[in-house]
Order: structure tokens, then C-alpha cells, then sequence
């Protein structure tokens, strides 16, 4: 089911649920019955969350919306992988991206707004529940730029977003925050679009931060109407919602997803059998998605995908979460 409607409604604003006093048996607010592109917040700390509607959607890249020159034939970590560079009129089929197929959503969630701040990072470190203080500067040509409190939090793994997960479900007494599968962030991040972007076949700096000079080294041609910003910006800065109201899919920074890594799509057919998959795996290399002020435009597109390690620190590198909508009576 398609759902490019989804442009036309307006966001509902959902007044935050105080948890720092919820006391330890308590009915967790389920929000299952909220409409879909609503806003709520769990709680003071807690991250702004965008309610996804139902749906499937078609997983996976179009033959040929790469620009990308290169092709690589085989797994990437073996000896005898190929990489070559496609000839003009050559269809560009990047088997990580394939093959496309249909994935009905059948867990209802919502997903950040937002990616999580350093401001949101640090509550958790204030809480003294994440050890992990990452730096939060960026190496330019000119020095280090120290980013503020509502940049995405930078430089930090799959392994530290464990502990802000496991704080942040502390505090709202239910296991229903984590990480996304690479499924559940593809759904939110295309927004019932089939284009190479959610804004249609290519993005401007308006809606999204990427490199100038990467997207005109791939595609061998000058881009002046590109902004070189060389940092990520604040989380609510550009014009960078999707028509299901989250920003930032595309660009600023890459974010990890909960999927392990696999050379070509599995083609599940479901959101919780790409959850169960994501869970039976550990450790394993995790799918990362987004692209990030440092990408090519060809590497934000929502069927890019690549492959760090569970401890990958990178100062283009963070994350946002989901929160799963139907819970139980927390028993903590």
C-alpha cells in the first residue's frame, strides 16, 4: 500500500508523559491508539517520536537510481571480490541493494523525529547510565568545530547505543525503545515514495547536508548549487522533513541500524521477520544507513547501505530509535 497521502496531514503535537516519578509497577502508555504522523514524547529526556503509518512498501533500489560508477561483484571481504568501474550504458545494479521486494510493516511504531542529540546523550551520562562520553567536535581544514547540544550525537557504536537504550527504557518502565531494522528505517525514511529520495530524484542543500565536492568527484561534473557545510547541523535546522514529518533521513549523519549485515537483501517478506533475523545474530557487522555531511548525494538515497563494526566510532556517525507502540504491563 502506498502512502504518499501522507504529505497533505499535519502533525499532531503530544504533550509529554513525565516518567522520572513512575512508580515501579505501572501501565505503560501504549500509544497505539494515536494517529499516525503524531508527535509524543515519553518523557522530559525522552527523544520527539513520529507514530509511522501502516503499510508495506517496496524495499530495496530501482536498477539503475545509482550513480555510483563502481560496481563490486562478490562479497566485499573476500579475496576474489571484483570492483569495476560500469561502462556508460551499463544498467547499475548494486547487489547490496537488491534484489527489491515488498515488506508488509506488520509492528506498529514510531520512530524518532529526530536523530538523538548530544544534549539526550548526556542526560543518560548525567543519569550516570552511559559511560561513554564521545567527543563532540568535528576535524575541519581549519580545526576542530565543537558542535552544540541539539547536533546529533557523533562518535558513537552500536555497542555504546546499547546503554542509552537500555537507560531510556529504565525510565519509561517497558522494553520499547531500540534500535530500527534497516526495514523499519527504509519504510519511515522513503515515506510512501518510490524515488531515489523521499524529495524526489535528487536533493538540494535546502533539504539535506552532504558533501559538494564528493557528489562532484562521483559524478565527474561541477555542482556549485551544493552548500559544503563540512559538519553536521542542528537536528531542527533545514528543511529536512520527509512528508511523514522526520528529518534528517537523508544526510547529516549516518545512523546504525539493529540488521546484520548481508551481501544481498534476505527479501523477507515482514518488519518482524526482519526483527527476528536482527535479533538471532550477535555479534555481527550492523547495516548502516542515511549517508552524512560527508557523503556523496548517491549515498544518502534510502536503499544505500554499508556495513560497520559493532564498535565504529566516527564523527559522521550516529543513530535515532524506534519505539515499538503496543506494549504490556511493565513488571519492573
Amino acid at each position: 500500500m502506498s502512502l504518499g497521502f501522507a504529505a497533505g496531514f499535519g502533525l499532531m503535537i503530544v504533550a509529554a508523559i513525565s516518567c522520572a516519578d513512575r512508580p515501579a509497577s505501572a501501565q505503560v502508555v501504549s500509544h497505539g491508539s494515536l494517529p499516525p504522523f503524531s508527535v509524543f514524547k515519553d518523557c522530559d529526556q525522552c527523544p520527539e517520536m513520529v507514530v509511522m503509518p501502516a503499510g508495506s512498501f517496496m524495499m530495496g533500489a530501482v536498477p539503475g537510481e545509482s550513480k555510483d560508477p563502481f560496481d563490486i561483484y562478490g562479497p566485499v571481504d573476500a579475496k576474489d571480490f571484483v570492483l569495476r568501474v560500469r561502462e556508460p550504458d551499463e544498467i547499475n545494479i548494486i547487489p547490496s541493494e537488491h534484489p527489491r521486494h515488498q515488506v508488509e510493516m506488520d509492528i506498529p511504531y514510531a520512530i524518532g523525529r529526530n536523530e538523538v542529540t548530544h544534549a539526550e546523550w548526556m542526560s543518560c551520562v548525567a543519569d550516570g547510565e552511559c559511560p561513554y562520553v564521545p567527543d563532540h567536535r568535528v576535524l575541519t581544514m581549519t580545526g576542530y568545530r565543537t558542535l552544540g547540544p541539539q547536533h546529533p550525537v557523533i562518535n558513537v557504536s552500536y555497542l555504546d547505543v546499547q546503554d542509552y537504550v537500555a537507560w531510556l527504557n529504565r525510565r519509561v518502565g517497558a522494553q520499547v525503545y531500540r534500535l530500527p531494522t534497516e526495514a523499519e528505517w527504509e519504510y519511515a525514511a522513503r515515506a510512501g515514495t518510490d524515488t531515489p529520495f523521499a524529495q524526489g530524484d535528487e536533493l538540494r542543500s535546502d533539504q539535506a547536508n552532504f558533501s559538494r565536492s564528493a557528489t562532484e568527484n562521483l559524478l565527474k561534473m561541477p555542482r556549485p548549487d551544493i552548500i559544503e557545510r563540512k559538519a553536521p547541523v542542528p537536528v531542527n535546522e533545514l528543511e529536512a522533513a520527509n512528508a511523514w514529518g522526520v528529518r534528517h533521513m537523508s544526510g547529516n549523519v549516518a545512523e546504525i541500524t539493529l540488521s546484520c549485515w548481508t551481501d544481498t537483501h534476505l527479501g523477507l517478506a515482514t518488519d518482524s521477520a526482519y526483527l527476528a533475523e536482527a535479533e538471532a545474530k550477535s555479534p555481527c557487522r550492523r547495516v548502516g544507513k542515511g549517508g552524512a555531511f560527508n557523503t556523496a548525494m548517491d549515498g544518502l538515497r534510502p536503499a544505500h547501505r554499508f556495513r560497520p563494526e559493532e564498535d565504529y566510532r566516527r564523527a559522521f556517525f550516529g543513530f535515532r530509535l524506534i519505539r515499538e507502540l503496543l506494549v504490556q504491563e511493565s513488571k519492573q
